[in-house]
């Protein structure tokens, strides 16, 4: 069964500037989910003008309706996020809100667009927060629709206060890169059962 994957890299760094860790943890991530024939492409959320609001197309100008259409035909969403001030990226807080009209859009059956979906998280970042990053992503992805598998979460941090990125390290660490696998393994393996087995709708 093939598999199509989609990840949201929420860094605040637009394409073309210095490199990206987040992008470095997607790629892994979309590597180790080829070994079972997924698809992966990733979007860099920098790079496009995404509205704020909380519909699926906010007029003139907005680039999410297109983002937005390529995570409803995906059958994974992994959302990418840096820590900044503890928190998740103000971009991936906007294509969650942006996410947030899946809750009217549903079927005759009452299922939204994103059921049937599973999600995933990565995280780098130079501070504290990776569990609270990843409880908040997990919450607001399973708010809209989306489901997540067990332990489907890679994440890195650095020293605190440090100045070393993801992006600079020569080598993977080995409990990052079992995080990854585990997360890709999982991951594909809820999104084909899901796709086998719809979620049932309103009686």
């Amino acid at each position: 069964m093939a598999l199509k994957a989609i990840a949201l890299n929420a860094t605040l760094k637009a394409s073309g500037s210095e490199p990206s860790s987040t992008d470095r943890m997607l790629a892994l991530i979309a590597s180790a989910m080829s070994k079972d024939g997924v698809e992966t492409e990733t979007i860099r959320l920098a790079d496009f003008n995404i509205k704020p609001g909380v519909s699926s197309d906010e007029g003139d100008g907005d680039d999410w309706p297109a983002i937005r259409q390529k995570v409803v035909d995906a059958d994974i969403l992994i959302l990418g996020t840096p820590i900044w001030l503890g928190q998740p990226s103000s971009v991936s807080k906007r294509a969650l809100e942006r996410m947030d009209a899946f809750l009217e859009e549903t079927d005759d059956a009452g299922r939204m667009v994103s059921y049937g979906r599973v999600a995933a998280v990565a995280v780098v970042g130079n501070e504290d927060g990776a569990h609270h990053v990843c409880a908040e992503l997990y919450q607001a992805l399973n708010d809209v629709g989306f489901t997540i598998a067990a332990n489907a979460v890679a994440y890195w941090v650095g020293e605190a206060m440090g100045s070393t990125n993801f992006s600079d390290l020569e080598h993977i660490p080995e409990t990052v890169a079992k995080a990854v696998d585990m997360l890709a393994r999982n991951t594909v393996h809820l999104a084909k059962l899901t796709k086998e087995n719809p979620y049932p709708g309103e009686a």
